[in-house]
């Protein structure tokens, strides 16, 4: 994973958590706009949540945090 990933999907996260508590959950259209303005990248973070790790569609964002930081 790009670190310009890894860093928008831990400051998304962080944000997400202090705003709404640690049972929030997101996706991984969280981290991105409605306008599809990297499409490389998108496709990057669905392969790494869907394919390589086969999470639901929402999980918990402490989970999904705990999960970029291990470098997992």
């Amino acid at each position: 994973m790009r670190a310009v990933l890894r860093n928008k999907i831990i400051e998304v996260c962080d944000k997400k958590i202090a705003s709404k508590g640690e049972n929030v959950g997101v996706s991984f259209y969280a981290f991105f706009k409605n306008k599809n303005d990297d499409p490389e990248l998108l496709m990057e973070a669905a392969e790494w949540w869907i394919k390589t790790h086969q999470l639901d569609h929402f999980e918990k964002a402490v989970k999904i945090k705990a999960m970029v930081v291990a470098g997992e």
